[in-house]
């Protein structure tokens, strides 16, 4: 039985514009861009600012700690002065499931809402945030359980207990309705409003005014609602926006030359020898019902079980032979590159800053060989390609992105691209995805990445700085993190990346704030 299930990326994109009532006509007639926001009492483009970022925390499974509430007890004492959070996605684990806000995210980020010190009586679908808080999807919110799988997660009692050593079952009777929780969640979910409601809606939360359209205004402490999956929003005189990139990795078609039948056999071989590791792994997992194993010990196999999953997901993914037609998320693309191409021409602007899901650049053991990884980098190399050839004159060769964070990678991470010969050269990259969930290692081939360039192979980016899981039994350390990023005051920008630790070793918990690394 597959442990989860995912919609297509077609889906994805027509079940999310039917929640946001995509161009509906009330919607054009009001001349409403649906993709903008503009945050109430925004400070002035040249001011300094900071915010805070986290992601892939969404978790209640460990057993005997809670990461993502060390990790918020840092943010906590750390950030008190951040203008807003961003979040890379991975809300909530293991199926984005409405049952699963509670316990795995209202009650963690509880100072963060409206109304948190009573947490236990905030809906997830009626959160309102104290100060702006800026989410993405990750793949975890756009998972779907199997009717079989959450029938046994959720009558509880001796099933569940037998069942916990292969996932720990942090998941209820459902899972995300295909990205309908995280919906309802955060964003302006205009699908179930009566058509004679709409009208006031609009007219009382699309107030403001950017670039000639009309968008959404978020007022922290009343009204905290997202426009879309992705969006835009200007903050001290940078331009932000958050991607789906869960509509962007489908990996890219397997060569059509004499040598793909080849790669479909070396691919259904690897898949096959993951699938005998896997089956070890649930074997050991399964003594543990009769004769429990230390924490320690139980977490390191399902996180190597975990690791096997994502693993297999992604073959299957590279060997599905569905119309690629489909799989692309062209209007999305697009859209990033038309806005940022005008960006680059408004003169008002000093900066770009862009957070999504997946990392085109990562050196975590388990993703960068990944189809997903590998998708995502194509396709925005392909954007920043095209937005190059259009404001080179402008950019006079500096970065077109002064930052880019993801998560997906259980780890924190900063990488810088080299000079690729695309439009991601010399960019800063920032993986902070390590705040909750069980942490990877770092690759064994090192820090350096490369790629094949005209037949040879060429450095791409180089890893500055990885933490993630190291050692093992007496020596393990576990490094749960988030971050603070501080924006200086004027042009040239300066970017200072400030990494909140929540370590945790066999005598406990220990935070510290790392070096600031200077972007």
């Amino acid at each position: 039985m597959k442990l989860v299930s995912e919609p297509k990326i077609d889906i994805k994109i027509r079940r999310m514009k039917e929640r946001i009532r995509w161009q509906h006509d009330k919607v054009t007639k009001r001349g409403i861009d649906q993709t903008r926001l503009h945050i109430e009492g925004e400070i002035g483009q040249s001011e300094a600012f900071n915010f805070l970022v986290l992601g892939d925390s969404g978790t209640g499974r460990h057993r005997g700690s809670h990461p993502q509430r060390q990790v918020a007890k840092c943010m906590l004492e750390k950030g008190q002065d951040a203008h807003f959070t961003l979040h890379t996605g991975d809300v909530v684990y293991l199926v984005g499931s409405s049952e699963q806000y509670p316990y795995n995210f209202i009650r963690p980020y509880r100072e963060w809402l409206v109304g948190g010190d009573n947490y236990k009586k905030v809906a997830y679908d009626d959160m309102t945030f104290k100060r702006p808080f800026f989410p993405v999807l990750g793949n975890h919110d756009y998972y779907d359980l199997p009717r079989l799988l959450g029938f046994l997660a959720g009558i509880g009692g001796p099933i569940r207990y037998a069942l916990r050593s292969y996932v720990d079952l942090d998941v209820g009777w459902h899972g995300s309705f295909k990205g309908g929780a995280f919906a309802k969640a955060f964003i302006d979910y205009l699908q179930g409003m009566p058509e004679s409601q709409l009208d006031t809606h609009l007219d009382e939360h699309y107030t403001s005014q950017v670039a000639g359209d009309r968008c959404l205004t978020y007022r922290p402490g009343h009204f905290t609602r997202v426009p879309n999956r992705y969006y835009t929003f200007r903050y001290g005189g940078i331009d932000f926006f958050a991607l789906d990139s869960n509509t962007l990795n489908h990996p890219l078609p397997l060569s059509s030359s004499d040598s793909r039948e080849g790669s479909r056999q070396q691919l259904q071989a690897r898949r096959d020898q993951l699938e005998a590791e896997k089956t070890k792994i649930l074997r050991e997992l399964g003594a543990d019902v009769a004769n429990p194993m230390e924490d320690e010990e139980h977490d390191d196999l399902t996180g190597e079980l975990e690791e096997l999953d994502e693993a297999i997901y992604d073959i299957d993914k590279q060997l599905d032979e569905a119309d690629m037609s489909s799989m692309i998320d062209q209007q999305q693309l697009d859209w990033l590159r038309d806005r940022l191409i005008a960006s680059w021409r408004d003169t008002s602007v000093r900066g770009r800053i862009v957070f999504f899901h997946h990392p085109p650049y990562v050196t975590e053991a388990t993703k960068w060989f990944q189809g997903q990884t590998l998708a995502v980098r194509h396709h925005l190399r392909n954007v920043l390609d095209a937005v190059q050839a259009e404001v080179s004159a402008i950019a006079q060769g500096q970065p077109l992105l002064n930052l880019v964070l993801c998560g997906h990678a259980h780890c924190l991470e900063y990488l810088r691209t080299v000079d690729t010969g695309h439009g991601d050269a010399n960019i800063p990259w920032i993986v902070c995805g390590g705040s909750g969930y069980s942490l990877r290692r770092q690759r064994s081939e090192g820090n350096e990445l490369t790629e094949q360039v005209d037949g040879q192979e060429q450095v791409v980016a180089t890893s500055k700085l990885f933490l993630g899981r190291t050692g093992k039994g007496s020596t393990l350390k576990r490094p749960y993190s988030s971050i603070r990023v501080e924006i200086s005051q004027g042009s040239p920008l300066q970017i200072s990346v400030v990494p909140l630790i929540a370590e945790q070793q066999q005598d406990g918990w220990n935070a510290y704030t790392h070096e600031p690394l200077q972007i």
